[in-house]
């Protein structure tokens, strides 16, 4: 791939002068190049967290053997460019799950750790990190650090969620989840706003391993925060043949789709026929674990249906307990600016053990919008304010434009993990939320 299409999935903002390297074996040592350093997996996050305007972009897709795998255990130590698609290939006939899965299985093993995702178990089971047992960090003056809660741990608190910029991981160990067969237990409720939403969700989280719901946003009224709510756990054995498990993807969207395709009217369109397609208040089933966890991957490079502009995705958490949620909702609704794809959950009390680390209690929102320039910001304006002011945070892997008070405010860890920024390496993100020319505190 060219250096100019390394992008982010949000294809925004649009980068140019970056350098492209890649890494082919772990014991190598980091190339010669110019200006910062800065791993690059997949490139699916959001923003530009994975962007290094001016700098050199270490490709990290080469390192993507498998070391070790223990099938007894469940313990697995991969190279860092294995993808979770890797690993779930090779560990769900052996009856293993990733221990936490974010909304698609296209990320590499380094990229989980440098974001600390999270999924629809958090309440249950906390952030990746927590599942991490260790991982070999390669830094710019060539040494190389095992890291583990129990040896160099400040760069082990560091690395995960630290965005790729305290080195290069270039293998990690984790402990995967054992699992009877490849099937969920799936149930979806349709409910009428958000106040059904948190009593349905409160009753759930007692039960079921993973919860998520949809929102409908361009509801309103006493429809405000209405949606399906979707919950499930690995199934129990089954007696039956299995259904047959898909492995790639079916469908691609092939070009840029035109800029205006996703407006209010075929949103609240699709929002309306989404909302009524299930017709009975409960329904419950046996599924295969790639639609319930990863419906989206279904479609490759479903990104370009928001045009060659690009798209922002808004992640935010807020306290449960104020009407921060309320308002968001409200906001979005009046500004009739989302897109279909919308998700609500809450995040449990574990604790993250990243020092830059999203999750955090509170109920988390998360949508895409078309790029729209500045109305599209102005609308940020108002929903970081409600965010701010209810004391919650927004998601640095889906972020492209958070004002650096924002970020210093909603990590206040952040100047004691600056002490743990590799001195050769940065991003775009880092440089922009520090209000600094290299990243370093200021």
């Amino acid at each position: 791939m060219h250096p100019d299409r390394y992008e982010s999935w949000g294809r925004f903002p649009r980068v140019c002068r970056q350098e492209v390297r890649s890494l082919r074996w772990r014991s190598d040592p980091l190339p010669e190049a110019e200006g910062p350093l800065l791993p690059y997996g997949l490139g699916r996050s959001y923003g530009d967290s994975c962007l290094n305007e001016g700098g050199t972009l270490l490709s990290t897709t080469n390192l993507s053997r498998l070391i070790a795998f223990d099938h007894a255990t469940g313990v697995i130590r991969c190279e860092a460019g294995v993808t979770l698609a890797d690993i779930l290939r090779l560990a769900v006939p052996r009856g293993w799950f990733l221990p936490v899965t974010p909304g698609t299985k296209f990320v590499t093993l380094g990229g989980a750790i440098a974001n600390d995702v999270h999924g629809k178990n958090h309440h249950a089971d906390g952030t990746f990190g927590r599942h991490v047992r260790c991982f070999e960090l390669l830094r710019s003056d060539g040494s190389r650090l095992l890291c583990s809660p129990d040896e160099n741990g400040e760069f082990f608190r560091a690395t995960i969620g630290g965005l790729g910029l305290t080195g290069v991981i270039t293998w990690a160990e984790i402990q995967l989840r054992p699992i009877a067969n490849p099937l969920i237990e799936a149930e979806s409720i349709r409910f009428r706003n958000l106040d059904e939403f948190y009593e349905i969700n409160d009753a759930s989280e007692k039960d079921y391993r993973y919860t998520v719901a949809w929102v409908d946003v361009l509801a309103k009224g006493d429809k405000l925060g209405r949606g399906l709510y979707n919950r499930g756990n690995h199934a129990a054995p089954v007696d039956r043949d299995l259904p047959k498990l898909r492995w790639t993807s079916r469908v691609t969207v092939p070009v840029d789709a035109p800029g205006w395709s996703i407006n209010a009217l075929t949103v609240r369109a699709f929002n309306f026929a989404y909302y009524r397609k299930q017709l009975r208040k409960v329904q419950a089933g046996l599924t295969p674990y790639e639609p319930f966890f990863y419906p989206l991957d279904a479609v490759a490079r479903w990104n370009r249906v928001y045009g060659k502009r690009g798209f922002f995705q808004y992640q935010c958490v807020v306290p449960v307990g104020s009407d921060a949620m309320r308002h968001l909702l409200a906001t979005i609704a009046r500004s009739a600016e989302a897109s279909p794809l919308v998700v609500l959950k809450t995040f449990g009390a574990l604790p993250s053990p990243g020092m830059l680390s999203f999750p955090r209690p509170g109920v988390t929102l998360a949508l895409d919008f078309p790029n729209r320039g500045e109305r599209t910001f102005k609308l940020f304006e108002e929903l970081d304010a409600i965010v701010a002011d209810a004391g919650g945070a927004l998601y640095p892997a889906k972020d492209a434009r958070m004002p650096p008070e924002m970020f210093q405010r909603s990590f206040p860890h952040w100047r004691e993990f600056a002490r743990y920024v590799d001195p050769r390496f940065s991003s775009s993100f880092w440089r922009r939320v520090t209000a600094t020319g290299t990243g370093e505190a200021a």
